[in-house]
C-alpha cells in the first residue's frame, strides 16, 4: 500500500499511465529488459520529465509507486484468475504497458546470449542489463612485445559470435588500458575497478615510475611501454597531456585494431584530430571527466565518434557508471562541459575558502571553519542532486523573510557573484575551445 507518510498519496490514472511510458521509453533506450527498470537514474530522468510536466513526486516516490506495480504484475502471472486486492485491482489497466515494459527483451537477450539474472539487482546498478555489444577480445594481429599478454580465452566464447559482448558489469574478462597515470586516470581506474572489472585485466603505463604506484597499491599492473598497453587491451583510456596526443598515438597506431576503442581524456582534443591520427574505421570517443572521479563522484560527459556505434557508448557508460554522473551529449558540449565541470569544480573550491574565511573573519578557528564549509557544499550538492529540483526552489526554501539568508544573498548579489560565475564559465568554455582549434591545426 502507498506510504502514507507521502504527500499527495492518490495517483490518477493520467500521472500513471504518463510515468510508465516514460519508463517504456527509458528501459528501451537503454536495450533493458523491464526488471532492470529499477536502476536510480532512470527513476532520476523520469522524476525530471514528471516534474516538467507537472507532476511534484519525489524520486522515492516513484521508485515506491513502480515497486508496487510491478507486485502486481508478478501477482497477476503467478494468479491470473485471482481476484486482485481492491488496492491493486486498478492495476489491471496498466496492464498493457506493464507487460510491454516487463516482458519486452532485446534481441540478443531473446537469443540467449545474454545471461538470465535474479531480479532482486541493486537499485544504484547503473547500466546492469545492457545487451550493448563489443569485439571480443583477441590477440593482437600485429607484432607485440614479446611480454604482451594475449587475450583469446576460447572458453568464453564457444558457440558466440566473437563480436557479442557480455554485460561489462559481468564480463570479467574485459581487458581496460590507460596510457597516462595521472589523476583523471586514477580516478577512473578506482571506478571501474569497484565494479566486477579484476585489478589484473587492467594496465597502465607511464613514462616515470613516479606516478605509478598508487595503481600498484590497486593492484593493477603497471609498464613504461604504450604499446604493451595497447596491444594488452580492448578499451585504451589515452589520459595524458593534450600536446601529447598526437605523438602517443602515431606511436601505437600501427597496434590499434577493429577490436579497440580508443577513449581521449584530453582537453581540447577534438574527434577529428583523434580519427585522423588513428587507422580508418578505429572506434574513438572522446571523454571529459572531471577531478572528483577521484572520489567516485565526478561529471562525466562523453562524445562518439563518427565510427563509434551506441553501444560502444553503451559499453562506456557502464564501465564509468562508478565514477559519477555520465552522460553522453554532442561534441559541441564537451567544451561547456569543461567549462561547467571541469573548470567549475576549482571555482566551488574558491567559495568553499571564501565561506570559511568568512566565519574566520567572525572569529571561528580556521580549521572548524573549513571542515564545516566542505560540509555544507558536500550536503548541498547531494541534496541538490538527489532532490531532483531547481536550485532557485531549494535556494528559495532556506530563505525566510527578514531572515539572515536573504540578508546574505542581497550581499552576493551586489557583489554580482551570479554574473560573474557565468563569466568564469564562458571564459573557461572559450579558453577550451581554443585549444580545439589549436589541436585541429595540428593535424
Amino acid at each position: 500500500m502507498e506510504d502514507l507518510g507521502m504527500k499527495k498519496q492518490n495517483w490518477d490514472v493520467k500521472e500513471t499511465e504518463l510515468f510508465l511510458e516514460i519508463l517504456k521509453e527509458l528501459d528501451m533506450e537503454k536495450c533493458l529488459d523491464g526488471r532492470k527498470v529499477r536502476n536510480t537514474k532512470i527513476f532520476k530522468v523520469a522524476h525530471r520529465r514528471m516534474t516538467a510536466a507537472g507532476y511534484h513526486r519525489s524520486v522515492d516516490q516513484l521508485k515506491f509507486r513502480w515497486k508496487l506495480l510491478k507486485s502486481a504484475y508478478y501477482k497477476g502471472k503467478r494468479e491470473p484468475n485471482s481476484s486482485a486486492p481492491a488496492k491493486i485491482q486498478g492495476w489491471w489497466r496498466y496492464e498493457k504497458t506493464m507487460v510491454a515494459i516487463m516482458e519486452c527483451r532485446h534481441p540478443l537477450v531473446g537469443a540467449g546470449v545474454h545471461p538470465d539474472r535474479n531480479d532482486e539487482v541493486t537499485e544504484d546498478s547503473e547500466g546492469d542489463g545492457d545487451a550493448s555489444m563489443l569485439h571480443w577480445p583477441q590477440t593482437c594481429p600485429q607484432p607485440c612485445p614479446d611480454n604482451t599478454p594475449q587475450n583469446l580465452n576460447l572458453d568464453l566464447i564457444v558457440g558466440v559470435k566473437p563480436w557479442i559482448k557480455m554485460d561489462p558489469e559481468m564480463d570479467t574478462q574485459l581487458k581496460i588500458g590507460f596510457i597516462g597515470a595521472g589523476n583523471m586516470a586514477f580516478g577512473i581506474a578506482k571506478g571501474i575497478l569497484s565494479g566486477n572489472v579484476l585489478p589484473a585485466n587492467v594496465r597502465v603505463s607511464a613514462p616515470s615510475s613516479r606516478s605509478l604506484g598508487r595503481f600498484q597499491e590497486l593492484g593493477i599492473p603497471v609498464t613504461h611501454s604504450n604499446i604493451e598497453v595497447v596491444c594488452g587491451s580492448d578499451v585504451v583510456f589515452v589520459a595524458v597531456k593534450p600536446h601529447l596526443v598526437p605523438l602517443v598515438l602515431s606511436e601505437v597506431s600501427q597496434y590499434i585494431t577493429d577490436r579497440h576503442i580508443v577513449v581521449s581524456v584530453a582537453a581540447g582534443v577534438t574527434l577529428a584530430t583523434l580519427e585522423e591520427i588513428l587507422p580508418e574505421n578505429t572506434v574513438a570517443i572522446r571523454l571529459m571527466p572531471n577531478l572528483p572521479c577521484l572520489v567516485q563522484e565526478g561529471a562525466i560527459l562523453f562524445a562518439r565518434g563518427s565510427r563509434a556505434k551506441p553501444e560502444d557508448g553503451a559499453l562506456l557508460r557502464s564501465l564509468l557508471h562508478r565514477c559519477g554522473l555520465v552522460e553522453e551529449g554532442p561534441e559541441a558540449w564537451i567544451d561547456i562541459h569543461t567549462g561547467l565541470s571541469g573548470s567549475g569544480v576549482a571555482f566551488v573550491y574558491l567559495f568553499a575558502e571564501a565561506l570559511a574565511e568568512g566565519a574566520v573573519k567572525m572569529g571561528m578557528p580556521s580549521a572548524l571553519a573549513h571542515s564545516i564549509a566542505s560540509q555544507t557544499v558536500l550536503g548541498a550538492g547531494r541534496l541538490l542532486r538527489d532532490s531532483g529540483k531547481h536550485p532557485a526552489q531549494l535556494r528559495s526554501e532556506v530563505c525566510t523573510p527578514g531572515g539572515t539568508t536573504i540578508y546574505g544573498l542581497h550581499t552576493l548579489e551586489k557583489g554580482g557573484l551570479r554574473a560573474t560565475t557565468m563569466s568564469a564559465v564562458e571564459s573557461a568554455t572559450e579558453r577550451a575551445r581554443e585549444f580545439g582549434r589549436k589541436s585541429g591545426c595540428k593535424k
